[in-house]
Order: C-alpha cells, then structure tokens, then sequence
C-alpha cells in the first residue's frame, strides 16, 4: 500500500510517499481501507516534532480517518468487515490503510458521506468539549472566537449558536469573515484592521465576552483576555500562530476569571464515557442538519505536502482532507 511517511523532524517537504507492508490488525485494534483523512493542526507539529506525541519513525501523519474495515482483530465485537467507520487514530492516517483502536472508531451513520466523517472529529470533538465541559458555555452568554475561520474555530462558532450563545468571530480577512458570518456568527472583528478589544467592549456595551476561544494565540491573545467579562473563561485550545503568549496574571484577578487549558485528546482518553456522549450528542446535531463542516480542499496522497503548507500558512478555511 501506499503512504506518506515522516522519516526525519521537518518541514512538510521532508515527507515522501512509499510502497510500505500493509498493517495486521492486533488484539483490540481493527485494519480500516482509508478513503478520506482530515488534516489538522496537530499534523504540522508532529512532523516537525513538535507536538505532545512522537511516533517511531518512519510515521504517516493523520490522526482522523474515514474508511471501510478490513480487518478485525482478537477481541473486537462491535465492527466487522466491510463496515463504514471512522476513527481517531493520532498518526497514520495518511495512507491506503491504517491501524485503528477499535475503541476509539465508530460506525457511520446512514447519510454520512466519508469527506465528512473525515472531519468531524479533531474540529467538533474540541470545540465542544470546550464550550461544553470546560467552559459550561451558557444560554444568553456572550462567546468571543478567535480564528474563527479555521477548523476547530469555525466549529466553535457553529456549537456556539446551537448552545444559544451571542458569537463573535475575529479574524485575519474580510473573506474569512464572509464565511463566519454564513455559519452564524452574529457580529464580526477583522482584528487585523480593527481594535479588538475595543470592539468587544462595543458590540458588548462594556462588559465584554463570556468566554473567549483562542485556537491562535501570539499577539492578540493579552487584547482577547483584556476585552474579557467578569468571571469570563478563557480557553486555551493551542497556539496555530507559532508564538505561545504570556500574559499578565494581574488580568484574572482583577476580572475575576479564569484561563482554562483544553486537551482534547486527554480528555477523550481519561474521560472515554462522557467524550462518547458528546460525539453522540454531535451526531445527533449533524444528522439534524445542524453542524456541516466546511471543506476548504481536496488533496491526493501525493499533494499531502500541499495541504499541510495550507494549513502551516494559515490560508484554510474549515477543513482540508486528502483522499484515496
């Protein structure tokens, strides 16, 4: 089969695409035939070595998956050959085959295209444990979010409204704004034209926003925190702008607020029965019609390097996937 292999820490140029031995299907684990394969932040960084999880080389990145079984391994009950699944397998993905949890790939629901499947899980899954579990994201309350164009941004502003919250989306381009607004977004902020927290404060007559989701970090994160409400929550969710900021901790004292750290990938890991809900509780939102992620780009295995400089490059927005 083939796959795009990381062989050496670098930029997305460094990856070449290899004949390698097809995956077994080890106790517990399932064979899936990949159609489709989201592309996400996380992807830039492991292949520089940069991120949380350093696979053995070689590696394929790609950490979500759509696909068909293959195989099934010792153990495994609840999926069978030839069944439409998708999955969260961290790395690999990028590839005519990978290697599955089997506790962590879920059959697709009827209507459920394999782009979609594909990217659904990194964007959705993190926005709203966010909003949800960490932010306790309220009825009526003001959501600031930043990148609001990008993948897990742009699903923030989405569940946001679902959950009945006031959505403010800031980002770099009036084009990326266009795009917010088409998902609900009730008032926009082109940050790099405007004053951020001044137009919080305006759009919320002085009292700023609720909860800030901040996918971006770098040079806005300290406006976003100072345009914040009492007792806001600020969520941490990474750092797509490169630069990992420092603010004052003078600011959540004196606004009586919290900053709140958001890993996903741990939650869904320590807390496996309430991050199933949630993806129950999302695809109960897609099948309403509800959430319906927005695919930016098409790649091939072979174009892999593209989408990933698309996404290093900030130019994406909602998703990219590459495809078999």
């Amino acid at each position: 089969m083939k796959a795009v292999l990381c062989k050496t820490y670098g930029p997305p140029e460094t990856l070449v695409v290899e004949e390698v031995s097809s995956p077994i299907a080890t106790k517990g684990r399932v064979v899936i035939s990949v159609k489709a394969c989201g592309v996400n932040f996380p992807d830039t960084l492991i292949i520089q070595g940069k991120y949380q999880i350093k696979p053995p080389m070689p590696f394929s990145p790609g950490g979500e998956v759509a696909g068909i079984i293959k195989e099934v391994g010792e153990g495994v009950t609840h999926l069978k050959v030839g069944d439409k699944v998708f999955s969260l397998t961290g790395f690999g993905g990028f590839a005519e085959e990978v290697e599955a949890d089997a506790k962590t790939t879920l059959l697709m629901p009827e209507g459920l295209d394999f782009i979609t499947a594909s990217s659904v899980m990194y964007t959705y899954g993190t926005s709203y444990h966010a909003l949800k579990n960490r932010a306790e994201l309220k009825v009526g309350e003001t959501l600031l979010v930043m990148g609001a164009a990008g993948g897990v941004g742009l699903a923030a502003v989405e569940l946001g409204k679902i959950m009945g919250a006031k959505v403010i989306a800031a980002a770099s381009t009036d084009e990326k704004l266009e795009l917010c607004k088409k998902y609900g977004a009730d008032e926009i902020i082109n940050y790099s034209t405007e004053n951020l927290k001044d137009r919080v404060k305006e759009i919320t007559d002085g009292k700023g926003a609720d909860v800030v989701y901040d996918p971006v970090g770098g040079q806005y994160s300290e406006p976003a925190f100072r345009s914040i409400a009492w007792k806001g929550r600020y969520l941490v969710i990474g750092f797509a702008a490169g630069d990992i900021p420092s603010l004052p901790l003078n600011l959540p004292l004196l606004k009586g607020a919290s900053i709140v750290g958001v890993f996903w990938g741990a939650f869904a890991a320590n807390e496996p029965k309430e991050s199933f809900q949630n993806f129950k509780e999302l695809l109960g939102f897609i099948a309403q019609g509800n959430l319906k992620p927005h695919v930016h780009a098409q790649y091939s295995l072979e174009q892999a390097s593209d989408a990933l400089y698309e996404m290093l490059n900030r130019k994406v927005m909602g998703k990219v996937v590459v495809v078999n």
